[in-house]
């Protein structure tokens, strides 16, 4: 809340790629992530708020190849039920 007035479930597209910064390797796992599991623009889109929100959760200013994996893996558990 405090670095962008709202909630990181709220952060429009634009914001989030302002405040959800991946390093090259970052980029290349979640773009790995995306291909393999067959995702949605939209869902590259949750997965970054929900990496943000673990580091967050981490007391962490930057996301962490750790908290994208989590991001992912939740959401791969997320798209294996339907």
């Amino acid at each position: 809340m405090a670095r962008q007035g709202c909630a990181n479930a709220l952060l429009s597209n634009p914001d989030i790629e302002s405040v959800c910064h991946l390093d090259a390797t970052q980029q290349n796992l979640l773009a790995k992530a995306i291909d393999q599991l067959g995702l949605s623009a939209r869902a590259y889109h949750r997965i970054l708020k929900v990496a943000r929100t673990i580091a967050d959760l981490d007391h962490s200013q930057q996301i962490h190849t750790s908290h994208l994996t989590e991001a992912i893996g939740y959401r791969r558990l997320d798209t294996s039920v339907i």
